[in-house]
């Protein structure tokens, strides 16, 4: 398991934080204006998601489109290499929810603690 310490690191630098997970799952289908994303990540601020897909496109996970349009379009989607996380994504989905009333316990007990 040592030889995936650096590695995992690596990942989680990346796709860590409480943000970059739901954007790249919303991301996962089509495009999205920021607008929209602002509204599905309903209470993330505008500086936070700014921040948050600012660095996943230095990080080469999404791509941002800006159209010569009045007033500005901007919409986000995923790269190549975004798109590689879905199968990781959706293992994490099915581990979650096969452990959905441990999580909500632990969770529980952690708030209370």
């Amino acid at each position: 398991m040592s030889e995936c310490k650096s590695p995992v690191s690596t990942a989680l630098s990346l796709i860590g934080g409480k943000w970059k997970i739901a954007i790249i799952y919303n991301l996962r289908q089509e495009p999205v204006r920021f607008g929209e994303l602002k509204r599905i990540l309903a209470p993330i601020t505008q500086q936070m998601l700014t921040k948050q897909l600012r660095e996943m496109e230095r990080d080469c996970l999404i791509h941002r489109k800006v159209y010569e349009v009045i007033p500005p379009k901007v919409e986000y989607s995923l790269t190549d290499f975004g798109r590689s996380f879905m199968p990781v994504m959706e293992s994490l989905c099915k581990w979650s929810t096969e452990n959905k009333e441990l999580m909500q316990s632990i969770s529980k007990d952690s708030q209370a603690g």
